[in-house]
C-alpha cells in the first residue's frame, strides 16, 4: 500500500514534477514537500467525503447530550473523527430504509451535534482515516489526483500553473 509520501510523490509525477519528497510530516525542507504538508489533509478528507468508501465506513451508538434540543427529541453527540453523516438508525436496525430524519449543528463551543426523533440511535458516518494502509487503490489514485490539482498552482510556474 502505498504511504503519505508515494502519494505525494505520484501527485507531483502527475503533474511533470521530477523533485520527489522524502517526508511532509514534518516537511523535509523542500518547497515541494511544504506544499504538500499543507495540501494533503485536505485533500484527502475531501475525498473521504464525497464517497461511502468501505474502507472509511463506520457504524456507532450515539450518546445522548443533556442539551436543549429545539424542536427535537432527542440531541446526540457526533462521533469524534466523523466527517459525513450517512444515517441515523434504530439501534437494532439493519436498513439504510430505517434511517430516521435528523440535522447536524454545533454546539456554541463547536461540539458537532446530531438532532432527531430517535431514541437509543446509532449513526453510520465516514470516518477520518490516516492510515494510508486502510485506502483502497482506487481511493489512493484519485486521492494523488486531486492532491495534484491542488499543487498545479504552487508547483508550476508560468502559463503551466
Amino acid at each position: 500500500m502505498a504511504s503519505v509520501v508515494d502519494i505525494c510523490n505520484l501527485a507531483l509525477a502527475r503533474l511533470g514534477d521530477a523533485a520527489t519528497v522524502a517526508s511532509i510530516d514534518p516537511p523535509e525542507g523542500s518547497i515541494e514537500a511544504q506544499h504538500c504538508a499543507r495540501f494533503y489533509p485536505v485533500a484527502r478528507d475531501a475525498m473521504l467525503e464525497g464517497h461511502e468508501w468501505k474502507f472509511a465506513t463506520r457504524r456507532a451508538v450515539l450518546a445522548q447530550l443533556s442539551v436543549d434540543s429545539f424542536n427535537w427529541q432527542y440531541a446526540y453527540a457526533e462521533p469524534a473523527g466523523a466527517i459525513k453523516i450517512l444515517s441515523v438508525l434504530p439501534a437494532d436496525s439493519g436498513s439504510e430504509a430505517e434511517s430516521a430524519n435528523y440535522i447536524t449543528e454545533s454546539s456554541s463551543d463547536g461540539a458537532p451535534m446530531i438532532f432527531t426523533d430517535l431514541p437509543d440511535a446509532t449513526v453510520r458516518y465516514i470516518a477520518r482515516v490516516t492510515d494510508t494502509t486502510k485506502f483502497s487503490p482506487l481511493f489512493t489514485d484519485a486521492l494523488a489526483w486531486l492532491l495534484a490539482s491542488y499543487l498545479a498552482g504552487p508547483v508550476l510556474k508560468g502559463d503551466t500553473g
